[in-house]
């Protein structure tokens, strides 16, 4: 980490979606940001608009668990310092999420615009950058701070909010409208950010560590050297085979993201891999239905739900594995892959994404399928288990395409340069 030098750019950072004491995975993503752009360069002060109000979900609970998650909300310290970042928790209250999201921004403001002006007191930031314009960006321009704006849309602002009707539309439309500059993730989301609103934009990619070399790269190497010693018209039974091969995925449960048709792929590989597992890391509303249909397909002993993770413990565990799968659709970019590939694992991904087509044409490594298609992923995920040295050399490809376009580094050199433009 390098201090801030003369001339360093005095950003506030404003998020809903930030990790805390109670939830250290939630927007860990927008956390790495921050701590990228600081490290480039830039000063960063963190702002997470925090909600009170326990979600409709804590009611499956009871009484218990509802009481359980607003003490936890309430008990969550107001102040606290994040990698070295100074991160302040601003309280709001509002309505239910699935009557009032597009009008989050507004309840939110007062409290903000309060705790935007308590920070200038000791830190004079220069610019704003929100996290999602709706409701971070809203609250923002609602708080009146009167510096430049900057929007980051990590896709749930087009694909999700600005469809929730005229108002999500609307509140889409302002926040982004008021932004000096909007960031998007891939140039596909650029594009929607443009058609609601947005006046410029910047294509900023989110990024992951590179590390070490993997061993389970080395053992591949090794077993392609055994299967290169095996007499050529040897007996199939006798051949070297792969060693437990593992698919993962590392997302929040929900339909998008299509962890049901990964389970079918695995229920038709099962007879050729015997060894082949699923790992699914990560929860959500969708974690009973897919439980269910693991059953029903009889591949419930090769699957292994291990819920959220804390992010390294599920960054290491996915990168044990042998394949990234995650056909998911509204993909706006997809962190998960640029982490598994910059381990060596190639991944799969869906056809007409966003954030997946961007990764696709940045270099070799990752693998499309068109969305929905059951019998190619199942191709895909064969073509590669079957043939280890195509495997590994996808894997050390994908290595490669992350090094060179998706690190943590390049995102918080492009993360600077945009708060320099928006800087004039």
């Amino acid at each position: 980490m390098s201090a801030p030098g003369r001339g360093a750019p005095r950003v506030a950072v404003v998020a809903e979606f930030y990790p805390s004491d109670r939830d250290p995975v939630l927007g860990v993503w927008a956390h790495r940001q921050a701590l990228a752009a600081r490290d480039a360069g830039a000063d960063v002060r963190v702002l997470v608009l925090h909600r009170l109000v326990p979600p409709r979900a804590a009611l499956a609970a009871g009484p218990a668990g509802v009481a359980g998650e607003l003490l936890g909300r309430l008990r969550e310290p107001r102040a606290q310092l994040r990698d070295g970042l100074p991160v302040t928790y601003v309280p709001y209250v509002s309505p239910p999420r699935e009557r009032a999201y597009p009008h989050w921004g507004a309840w939110a403001a007062p409290a903000l615009a309060l705790a935007l002006r308590a920070l200038a007191r000791s830190f004079p930031f220069e610019l704003v950058h929100a996290h999602n314009a709706v409701p971070a960006g809203d609250a923002v321009r609602r708080a009146r701070a009167h510096v430049p704006l900057v929007v980051s849309v990590h896709g749930g602002d087009v694909f999700f909010t600005a469809r929730q009707g005229p108002a999500g539309a609307r509140a889409v439309a302002q926040a982004l409208g008021a932004a000096t500059l909007v960031l998007a993730n891939s140039h596909g989301v650029a594009t929607l950010a443009r058609a609601h609103g947005a006046a410029r934009t910047r294509v900023v990619h989110l990024g992951t560590d590179l590390p070490p070399a993997q061993r389970r790269v080395r053992a591949a190497v090794r077993e392609d050297e055994a299967r290169a010693t095996e007499p050529r018209h040897a007996p199939a039974a006798h051949r070297h085979e792969p060693l437990s091969p593992t698919l993962v995925t590392v997302a929040h449960l929900v339909a998008r993201k299509r962890h049901a048709d990964v389970l079918r792929a695995v229920a038709v590989l099962g007879d050729r891999y015997p060894t082949l597992r699923y790992l699914v890391i990560g929860d959500g509303p969708e974690r009973g239905a897919l439980q269910a249909l693991a059953a029903r397909l009889e591949i419930a002993d090769r699957v292994d739900f291990l819920g959220q993770l804390p992010p390294q413990q599920a960054l290491a565990r996915a990168r044990r594995c042998t394949l990234f799968v995650m056909p998911s659709t509204d993909e706006a970019f997809g962190v998960a892959y640029v982490e598994a590939m910059a381990a060596g694992i190639p991944a799969i991904g869906c056809r007409g994404e966003p954030g997946p087509e961007e990764i696709a044409a940045a270099g070799d490594g990752f693998l499309l399928v068109p969305p929905g298609d059951i019998e190619r992923l199942t191709q895909r995920i064969d073509e590669l288990l079957s043939d280890p040295h195509r495997l590994h050399e996808a894997g050390q490809r994908a290595r490669a395409t992350v090094a060179a376009a998706f690190t943590w580094q390049r995102c918080g050199e492009q993360t600077l340069a945009a708060y320099r433009q928006a800087l004039g």
